[in-house]
Order: C-alpha cells, then sequence, then structure tokens
C-alpha cells in the first residue's frame, strides 16, 4: 500500500521544498495540500472538525504554488491537492494552472476537489451555496474542453469557453469513460466528501475516486460506490484514497483487506522539527 501524506503548510510550517525532500527521501509517495484562500471573521459556519477553527485555516499556503515548488526538488512522489475548491477559481485560468503543474511535474498530479463547506468563504468568491456542486460539474467539464487534445468547445449552465488553443495538456492518459463521453481527459481526479448517492454520481460521472476523509465505514460505502460506477457504465473499478488518516497497523490492514492501494495519512501544521518527528514515527508503516 502507498503511504502519502497531507498537511496544513503555511507561513509557520516547514516549507514545501524541505517536506518534499524529506518525503521522496523517506520513500512516501505523495504529498496532497488542502485549500483555503481565506477565512472570514464573520465565518457563522460551524467547522466540519468542531470550534475553534486551528489557526492553519487561515494561513494556508496556496496548494498549487507550494506544489509547484515541491515538484521543482522531487523526481518520484505524487503532487496532489487535498481538496482544491474548485467553485472558487475561474475554470479557464485554473485549467491552465493545473495543466501547467500536471505538466512541469512529469504527469505526477492528482487533482483532489471538493465542494467546502465554509459558507461565507465561498459567498466572498461569488458562489450561491445551494448550486455549488452543479457549478463543480460544469466548471470540471470546462476545464476538461480545454484539456481535450483538439480544440473543443463547452457551453453549461454556469460557464462557456469556444474552442480554444490551450496548451500545455496533462500528460496522465486518457481513462475509457463510457458510451456518451468515451474518455476522461485530464490528471487522476478524486472527489472529497461524505458518503452519498448525490456523491457517488458524481464520482462516477467525472471522476477516477473517491477521497474519503478518515476513511471510515468503508466497509458498507465502497459497494455503494461500485454500484454507482457499474450503472454508468465505467469499466474497471473506482479508486478509493482514505484521506487525513491517522494511521495504526490495524487500520492500514483493515483498508488492504478492502483492497485499497493509497492512504494519505494526516501531519500535524508544525514546524520542521515536529514533522520530521511525525515522519519517523510512520516509518514502520512504509
Amino acid at each position: 500500500m502507498r503511504i502519502a501524506t497531507t498537511v496544513f503548510l503555511t507561513d509557520e510550517t516547514i516549507s514545501p521544498v524541505r517536506l518534499a525532500s524529506e518525503l521522496e527521501q523517506r520513500g512516501f509517495a505523495g504529498l496532497y495540500l488542502p485549500q483555503h484562500t481565506h477565512i472570514p471573521v464573520s465565518r457563522e459556519t460551524p467547522a466540519p472538525t468542531g470550534d475553534p477553527l486551528p489557526r492553519e485555516y487561515g494561513r494556508a499556503l496556496d496548494p498549487l504554488v507550494a506544489l509547484g515548488q515541491a515538484a521543482a526538488v522531487t523526481e518520484r512522489i505524487e503532487l496532489g491537492t487535498g481538496v482544491l475548491l474548485v467553485a472558487q477559481h475561474d475554470p479557464v485560468v485554473l485549467a491552465k494552472q493545473i495543466a501547467t503543474l500536471d505538466f512541469v511535474s512529469g504527469g505526477r498530479f492528482t487533482l483532489g476537489i471538493g465542494y467546502g463547506w465554509n459558507v461565507e468563504e465561498a459567498a466572498d468568491h461569488g458562489v450561491e451555496w445551494k448550486t455549488r456542486r452543479a457549478l463543480v460539474r460544469d466548471r470540471m467539464a470546462l476545464m476538461r474542453a480545454l484539456w481535450a487534445e483538439e480544440p473543443t468547445g463547452y457551453r453549461g449552465e454556469f460557464d462557456s469557453v469556444g474552442a480554444s488553443f490551450a496548451h500545455p495538456k496533462p500528460l496522465r492518459t486518457p481513462r475509457l469513460r463510457g458510451a456518451d463521453v468515451p474518455h476522461l481527459v485530464g490528471p487522476r481526479t478524486l472527489i472529497g466528501g461524505g458518503a452519498g448517492p448525490k456523491l457517488f454520481a458524481h464520482v462516477a460521472e467525472y471522476a477516477d475516486g473517491w477521497m474519503p476523509v478518515g476513511g471510515s465505514g468503508l466497509k458498507e460505502t465502497i459497494p455503494q460506490l461500485r454500484r454507482a460506477w457499474q450503472e454508468a457504465g465505467r469499466p474497471g473499478e473506482p479508486q478509493v484514497v482514505p484521506y487525513a488518516v491517522h494511521p495504526s497497523a490495524g487500520k492500514l490492514a483493515y483498508f488492504a483487506d478492502l483492497g485499497l492501494e493509497e492512504v494519505v495519512v494526516g501531519l500535524p501544521s508544525a514546524e520542521e522539527t515536529e514533522i520530521l518527528r511525525a515522519l519517523d514515527a510512520h516509518a514502520d508503516f512504509l
């Protein structure tokens, strides 16, 4: 099983360059970074992990910029977002940023996306909360149009783009998707969020798999995801990558028994010495 990591990198923690170098040298499989553009002081939305909200949420580095630094000092580890808030981005600009990062990293980028939990943060980006899932779906389709090999236009409910010359292209091989849209193009895409029919339908429609936080209850929910995948006509199996896991030998064995091939363990948002101690503690799981 591949053991990747996630951490809130901030202006007060270990640097992306130092952490990425240590992960590669120690044999970890990847680095996934979360995103919050800002945390409004007037926030009324309860934090999913409970309040008070940890300090690092309002100090997080931009994940794509930080992963660009990580790409420059590594050759092997996967570089990903966990999760990128697609609704909060101009999709034409975001498509360029993602394709560039995937290109300069040699095809090592994984696009972990989510719908968000902070209503006030999203509102500052002009996002209507009730339609954010449909907005993300629309923007993912637009980005796939820009990533297509030939100039391809897209007109959706929220956004549109004319057929365009848009390079570089993501390097990941197109994946067989189904009869209506034969191939899924772009980087490996995982959708984060709680289990349910709506989420699983979106995973089956336009992603490669699911990124469940913590990974509890997977024995019951993975069969539901697989049914949605099969009903959508997708070949093979959806990828399931438990995220921000507190690892133990038993938990990793449980994931392996479920047929999972990758897990993302959480690291503390901390300075270098504490981060390196955490990596030492996880060494036995590699």
